[in-house]
C-alpha cells in the first residue's frame, strides 16, 4: 500500500464519539500516512458528547487501533495533547507509555527552530472560565451541524458539492472573525514569550498557515468539516493538507468496506460507563 511519507503529522479536533466526526476519512488519512511523529492536538475524543448523547462505533475504535499500530509496527512517537472536549485528562498529566506521551503542551524541534504545540483553548475565555456557556455553545454548534447534515443531503441529491454553514458564519460574521484574530494574536505572543519560532494549535476548526509578525502560526483545522491536517516534510517544511487534496494521490474507496463500522462498538468507552445519555452538565 502506498503511503505519504513525512517527518510529522499533526491532526486535531477529530471528535470521536460524535455523529459529525468524519471517521472514515480520518481513518483513510491515517492508514495512508507514514511518519516519525504523530501529534494529536486535542479534542480527539469528545468526552462532552460521550457523557450526553454521543455514539461510539467500531470505526471510532479503528482510529485508536490505527494509532496504536503506528506505535507498535512503525515505532512512531505519538504526542497526545489535552483539549477542552477531552479535559478529563487534565488531572493525570503528564503521562507516558513507551512511545505515547499525553501532555498539556509540547515543544516540537524542527530544522527551522522550536514550535510550541498546544490545543489553544487556554486563550478561549468562555471555554476556560464559563463552563456552562461553553457547553451551551457546543450544543448550538452541534445543532448547526445537524441542520447542515440535512441540507447537504439535499445538496448531494441535487448533485451539488458539500457546503458548510458554520464555516460560512465564521467567515462572514464580524464578531467571529474578530474572535479568531484575537485568538491567533494571543498565541503568537505566547510563542514569542516561550522563545519559539512558531506555534501549532487547533480548537477553532479553522486551518491556517501564515506569519504573524515573526511567528509562524499553524492551525490543523478539524475532522468534522474542514478535514485538514498539518504535515511536516523531511526537509522541515510544513504544509496544511486538506482531504480532497490528499485523495488525489491516495483515492478513497467510494463504498465503505463491508462490516458494522457504524454500529456501536461493544468495547467502546460508553460501555465502560463513559456515556450517560441522561446526564446534564
Amino acid at each position: 500500500m502506498s503511503k505519504l511519507d513525512v517527518r510529522t503529522v499533526i491532526i486535531s479536533d477529530v471528535h470521536l464519539g460524535t455523529a459529525d466526526c468524519k471517521i472514515h476519512e480520518v481513518n483513510h488519512f491515517l492508514q495512508h500516512t507514514r511518519c516519525e511523529k504523530l501529534i494529536l492536538n486535542g479534542d480527539i475524543i469528545d468526552g462532552w458528547q460521550l457523557r450526553r448523547a454521543g455514539r461510539w462505533t467500531k470505526a471510532h475504535t479503528r482510529f485508536i487501533r490505527l494509532v496504536l499500530k503506528k506505535i507498535e509496527k512503525r515505532d512512531t512517537e505519538v504526542i497526545y495533547l489535552r483539549g477542552n472536549h477531552d479535559d478529563v485528562l487534565a488531572s493525570f498529566l503528564p503521562l507516558q507509555f513507551e512511545n505515547l506521551h499525553i501532555v498539556e503542551d509540547y515543544i516540537h524541534e524542527t530544522p527551522r527552530g522550536l514550535y510550541l504545540v498546544l490545543h489553544g483553548d487556554v486563550f478561549d475565555t468562555i471555554t476556560r472560565n464559563f463552563v456552562f456557556l461553553a457547553h451551551l455553545g457546543d450544543w448550538g454548534y452541534r445543532t448547526l451541524l445537524t441542520v447542515n447534515r440535512g441540507y447537504n443531503a439535499w445538496r448531494a441529491w441535487r448533485g451539488l458539492e458539500y457546503w458548510s454553514l458554520s464555516k460560512a458564519i465564521k467567515a462572514r460574521v464580524k464578531s467571529a472573525v474578530n474572535h479568531i484574530s484575537k485568538f491567533e494574536d494571543h498565541l503568537a505572543k505566547l510563542a514569542e514569550d516561550r522563545g519559539c519560532t512558531g506555534i501549532i494549535c487547533g480548537h477553532i476548526h479553522t486551518a491556517s498557515d501564515k506569519m504573524l509578525g515573526n511567528v509562524h502560526y499553524l492551525n490543523s483545522g478539524d475532522w468534522v468539516e474542514s478535514l485538514t491536517a498539518i504535515v511536516e516534510h523531511h526537509d522541515g517544511c510544513f504544509e496544511v493538507m486538506d482531504f480532497a487534496q490528499f485523495t488525489q494521490r491516495f483515492p478513497m474507496p467510494e463504498i465503505v468496506p463491508a462490516g458494522d463500522d457504524n454500529q456501536p462498538d461493544a468495547a467502546s468507552p460508553m460501555d465502560a460507563g463513559v456515556k450517560s445519555t441522561k446526564t446534564e452538565n
